[in-house]
């Protein structure tokens, strides 16, 4: 018999974690199932942009190269071109930078990303309400001009399509969805063919980046080049950056420039300083990854003979 005035010894301690025994399967009862193993190999498909059609990792919100927002992209087409057709900042290569919806900047490490030594790091900016664009200069060393008139420091002017944008002397053209003049199909007025008053000549670049077995022609102007298919000129080097550097084909001479590399580029055994615009000649050697070339010069075609 147990005394309530004594002191009980407990026969198992509360607190402490017991061992149950192991439960018994009812074969009438609904069992549920655990939940996935970490360890199980699970597929997960990259997702590709409708625009510029880069495949990125799984659940990410925006595309990692044009920055597209994937919740506000309608599917492609049949013919696979995208249902929606965003705002475009076009160069005079005919490259295309979307301008998204929201802040985009511009400059050596915007948004828009413009690779040259004369654009500020963030240069101006363009936002996007509802299609309606306005740019803005942020306070950049060599200015921003809209259709050759320059922009006060946080002036902000809207832009109605087909303007003519200048980032220190980086000129870029608005491109608006339905614009005229922007990216409308173009219709052809007759199916006649025409009569050509000369014969077609095949174009010579002004200049070639010669190495390694292969010839890249160098347009006037600039050129890009990395390991990306984007560039103007891909190399495939895994020591090369996806956007290593640039090459400008200009009045006074050929200018290299590094745009902040991963493992730089070697002129003449000299380490060039990133987004530093530098001369190079024929004779000069240019590394990169573990690459050498050089620049050809093509000498200017003779005008016909009278």
């Amino acid at each position: 018999m147990n005394d309530a005035n004594k002191t009980q010894l407990l026969s198992a301690d509360p607190n402490k974690t017991r061992m149950g025994v192991a439960p018994t399967l009812d074969p009438n009862k609904t069992v549920m199932g655990n939940a996935p193993s970490l360890n199980a190999t699970q597929t997960i498909k990259p997702i590709q942009c409708p625009v510029c059609k880069t495949f990125n990792p799984a659940g990410v919100m925006f595309c990692v190269d044009c920055g597209l927002i994937f919740d506000r992209a309608l599917p492609s087409d049949a013919f696979g071109a995208p249902a929606i057709q965003l705002p475009m900042l076009v160069e005079q290569s005919g490259r295309e930078h979307p301008i998204r919806p929201g802040v985009n900047v511009i400059g050596r490490e915007g948004d828009v990303l413009l690779a040259d030594g004369r654009a500020s790091r963030r240069h101006a900016q363009i936002t996007n309400t509802d299609g309606v664009l306005t740019i803005e200069d942020l306070g950049s060393t060599n200015g921003t001009k809209v259709d050759g008139t320059r922009l006060n420091a946080g002036e902000q002017k809207t832009l109605k399509g087909n303007e003519k944008l200048s980032f220190g002397g980086i000129e870029l053209q608005v491109s608006l969805p339905g614009a005229k003049g922007g990216n409308t199909t173009q219709v052809f007025g007759s199916n006649k063919t025409a009569a050509i008053a000369t014969a077609p000549r095949k174009e010579v670049p002004p200049a070639l980046l010669v190495g390694e077995g292969k010839e890249f022609p160098l347009k006037k102007g600039v050129s890009l080049f990395g390991r990306k298919a984007d560039n103007d000129i891909q190399i495939a080097d895994p020591y090369i950056s996806g956007k290593h550097g640039m090459i400008e084909v200009a009045e006074d001479g050929v200018f290299i420039t590094d745009t902040g590399s991963s493992n730089g580029t070697m002129l003449n055994d000299a380490k060039l300083v990133p987004n530093m615009r530098t001369n190079v000649t024929p004779e000069d050697v240019i590394r990169f990854g573990s690459m050498e070339f050089q620049i050809r010069i093509n000498a200017p075609e003779a005008g016909p003979k009278a």
